[in-house]
């Protein structure tokens, strides 16, 4: 992993220590047998899985700002566990939810948290619909996070609900995420939300430059978001 802790020592300042290094390796490793069984990710070259999957997950810590001790963190759509698992390595201190709704996921999920002895790590599998309705979940995280997802308007509806006011949601995009951002304001201002800035991320050997939406929750989520599963993506606010 020293292409990766050399990244991380350019873009954050940060070093990784040896234990963190030996679990992206062991991270890495597995994901890629795992793949081999089942479909989790397209990107299987070893250098591409430091850069494009840790890498790009913990670029999220420009805008966290580690140690995040304490805060309760939900990563919506987490697949094979990006962002919020890299996150979790780094800041072992920070209160960490996987939601995934696909349960071959879910499974790699459990396998990976249990293999690396990542404590403090809660799994769920459902849908974002219906855990933003949930009253034990609904406004009660300070980081929301989501990536590759689904559009800006769809994913507003999916990550708001669950934020608390005063607390964050924070997407990662890719080039078009101004456009996206600019097509999706009214949702995110009728969700409670303000936009408050797009990061540009630049990654080695990564020719298209990734973005960091921050949105702030001002304001309570109407009572009537997130609509019934599969309404957000069929028809965006």
């Amino acid at each position: 992993m020293e292409h990766l802790d050399q990244i991380m020592a350019e873009l954050l300042g940060l070093t990784l220590s040896t234990g963190q290094q030996a679990a992206f390796q062991r991270y890495s490793d597995e994901l890629r047998e795992w793949n081999e069984r089942f479909n989790l990710t397209a990107i299987i070259d070893p250098q591409a899985i430091e850069v494009r999957h840790f890498a790009d997950s913990l670029a999220c810590l420009l805008i966290m700002r580690p140690p995040l001790s304490g805060l309760r963190v939900i990563d919506v759509g987490s697949g094979a566990g990006f962002p919020g698992l890299p996150i979790r390595i780094l800041c072992p201190g920070v209160k960490m939810t996987l939601l995934e709704s696909t349960g071959k996921k879910v499974a790699f999920l459990e396998h990976i948290t249990h293999v690396l002895k990542l404590d403090g790590v809660t799994l769920i599998n459902e849908r974002a619909e219906t855990l933003g309705q949930a009253v034990e979940h609904r406004e009660k995280y300070d980081w929301v996070l989501a990536r590759a997802v689904a559009g800006m308007a769809s994913l507003a509806e999916y990550l708001l609900p669950l934020c608390k006011i005063g607390g964050h949601c924070l997407a990662l995009k890719g080039e078009s995420a101004a456009q996206e951002v600019a097509d999706a304001q009214h949702a995110i201002t009728v969700l409670g939300g303000h936009i408050i800035q797009l990061t540009p991320i630049e990654l080695p050997t990564v020719a298209e430059t990734h973005y960091l939406v921050d949105i702030e929750k001002i304001a309570a989520t109407p009572p009537r978001f997130p609509r019934r599963p599969g309404m957000p993506a069929k028809k965006p606010l």
